[in-house]
């Protein structure tokens, strides 16, 4: 962690001059960092698991390998949510090629974040599910408004992908997705579902409970009458303290200890 995300930490908190702050872990080895970060990727799917996000064979999370960034770790196709563990993730090349693991993977899944991991070399995990909420938001083919503080995290930070063919079966589709995201942290799927990105698995993972919990609020703020807008400077101000890499990571950090508490055996 940078000195600069220590600074804002410390302006965030009160005490932070006395007690250790929580802060993203830092590794001796590459090996050491990849262990980690597997556990992380099977914390996300258990996370996911925990707020209903499991859709039968539908939505992904993925995280790109730090020993060799050209590959990224997926869920195997089939398995539930909150059954996975780290040793059943399956690392693919950009070809579509299973480097590790030896079950298959969801096509959709390759097609759409081998895209955006191709072009997006900042972003390592890239997060996807059908949700209730996710789903109904995106039928009306429009962005979020600033109605809330959540909400203001993705004020000028996400997009709509307006195109709907079916299920994505090749990696055309997966570019004109990754073109939409474009600098973003997320993207609505018109009538598909929601998409989040993120530095780290718990970042990408935070930010997608966070749009889905957007996307149920509007709904029901719309249902009830016309939602007042947060002005545009003030959405901005909110978006750059409450989006921040630092933030994103510590919103994981409360429900990676839920899961954990309840099943740690993701770690295997």
């Amino acid at each position: 962690m940078s000195n600069t995300l220590k600074q804002q930490a410390a302006k965030m908190t009160i005490g932070s001059d006395k007690f250790k702050l929580i802060m993203p872990p830092k590794f001796s080895t590459l090996n050491e960092q990849r262990s980690y970060e597997k556990q992380r990727l099977a914390a996300g799917f258990r996370v996911f698991a925990m707020y209903g996000f499991d859709e039968g064979l539908a939505g992904h999370i993925t995280l790109r390998d730090c020993i060799e960034p050209d590959t990224f770790w997926v869920n195997p196709v089939g398995m539930h949510f909150s059954h996975i563990k780290a040793s059943d993730l399956i690392r693919v090349d950009h070809k579509g090629n299973i480097i590790e693991g030896s079950t298959p993977i969801n096509n959709a899944a390759f097609a759409i974040h081998s895209r955006i991991h191709m072009a997006r070399p900042d972003v390592n995990a890239v997060a996807h599910a059908h949700t209730r909420y996710g789903r109904a938001f995106s039928a009306l083919g429009e962005l979020l408004k600033p109605i809330s503080q959540d909400a203001c995290v993705f004020y000028e930070n996400h997009s709509v992908f307006d195109v709907f063919s079916g299920v994505v079966a090749d990696s055309e589709e997966g570019d004109m997705i990754a073109k939409s995201l474009a600098d973003h942290c997320a993207v609505i799927l018109q009538n598909h579902g929601l998409l989040t990105v993120g530095s780290s698995v718990d970042a990408a993972v935070a930010n997608f409970v966070l749009l889905d919990s957007c996307c149920q609020s509007q709904l029901l703020a719309q249902a009830a009458g016309e939602p007042k807008l947060i002005s545009h400077d003030v959405a901005l101000h909110t978006k750059q303290a409450n989006g921040s890499e630092l933030v994103t990571w510590g919103n994981f950090q409360p429900m990676y200890q839920v899961v954990a508490a309840k099943d740690d055996s993701f770690l295997d």
